[in-house]
C-alpha cells in the first residue's frame, strides 16, 4: 500500500506546486463558475420562475458546475506530463502510472475543494440560505467529494488518450455543458419534452437534486444513492481506462 501511497503523494505535492506557479489557470477555474452563478442570479433569475428565490435553487447547480469545470482540467495537466516526455523520468525512477496518475486527482480534489468552497461562500454573501444539518453538510460534502474524484479520474484518462493539451481541453467544454441539460438552472418540466428523457436520466441531475435537498433541508428520497452509483460506475471505468491508456501510451 505504501508502495503507491507516498508516491502518489509525492505527485499531489508536485501537482499543485505547479498549481501555484500556474495563477491564471488557477484563477480562471474559480473565477469562471463566480461569474457565471452572478450572470444567472442577476441577469436571468428575474425571469426564471423556480417556485422559490432564485439564489436558493441555482447555487446547488453552480457547485457541481464549478466541480465539473476544476476537476475536468486535470485532462490538461496529465496531457502536458505526457507530452513533455516527464513521465519517461519518472519510469526511470520506478514511479508507476497509478502513483502518477493518483497524485494528479489528489492535486485536483484539493484545488476543487477550494474553490468550490469559494463559491458556496460567495453564494452565502448573496442571500442563499441552507437550512441543512450536521448530518446533511456531511451528506452534501460527501456526495460532492466522490463527483470529484470521479470526474477527476475520468479527466485523467481523457488526458492520456488526448494527443496535445489542447485536445484535451476539449473535455473542459463538455463537462461545462453538461450541466445545462439538467436540473442545475431551470426545472426539467419546463423544458422541450424530448429533452425529459436526458435531463431526467443524466448523471448530474441526482447530484444536484441530492446537493439541493441536503443543503436546504428537503426530502432527497433516493436521489443521493443514484448519484452515488454514478459517481462509483464513473470511477470505476475511469480507473480501469486510465491503466489501459497509460500501458498503450507508455509502451
Amino acid at each position: 500500500m505504501s508502495d503507491v501511497l507516498t508516491p502518489a503523494l509525492t505527485m499531489a505535492g508536485r501537482s499543485i506546486r505547479l498549481s501555484r506557479r500556474n495563477i491564471d489557470a488557477v484563477i480562471t477555474s474559480m473565477m469562471l463558475p463566480l461569474m457565471l452563478m452572478l450572470v444567472f442570479i442577476y441577469f436571468f433569475g428575474g425571469a426564471i420562475n423556480t417556485g422559490t428565490k432564485y439564489v436558493t435553487y441555482v447555487i446547488p447547480g453552480i457547485l457541481i458546475l464549478c466541480a465539473a469545470f476544476g476537476a475536468s482540467s486535470t485532462a490538461v495537466s496529465v496531457s502536458e506530463d505526457m507530452k513533455g516526455g516527464i513521465i519517461d523520468r519518472f519510469r526511470s525512477l520506478d514511479v508507476g502510472g497509478t502513483a502518477i496518475l493518483a497524485g494528479h486527482v489528489a492535486a485536483s480534489t484539493v484545488r476543487n475543494l477550494f474553490s468550490t468552497t469559494l463559491v458556496l461562500g460567495v453564494g452565502l454573501l448573496i442571500g442563499f440560505r441552507p437550512a441543512a444539518s450536521p448530518l446533511g453538510w456531511l451528506a452534501a460534502a460527501g456526495i460532492l467529494l466522490a463527483f470529484l474524484l470521479a470526474i477527476s479520474w475520468l479527466s485523467a484518462a481523457v488526458g492520456l488518450l488526448a494527443k496535445t493539451p489542447e485536445a484535451a481541453a476539449g473535455f473542459t467544454f463538455f463537462m461545462m455543458f453538461l450541466p445545462y441539460p439538467s436540473s442545475a438552472f431551470v426545472p426539467i418540466h419546463t423544458m422541450p419534452s424530448w429533452l425529459h428523457g436526458f435531463a431526467d436520466h443524466q448523471p448530474v441531475t441526482p447530484l444536484i437534486e441530492s446537493l439541493r435537498g441536503l443543503l436546504l433541508g428537503h426530502p432527497v428520497g433516493t436521489a443521493p444513492w443514484t448519484a452515488l452509483a454514478w459517481c462509483g460506475g464513473i470511477l470505476a471505468v475511469a480507473i480501469a481506462l486510465s491503466g489501459v491508456f497509460f500501458r498503450v501510451r507508455t509502451a
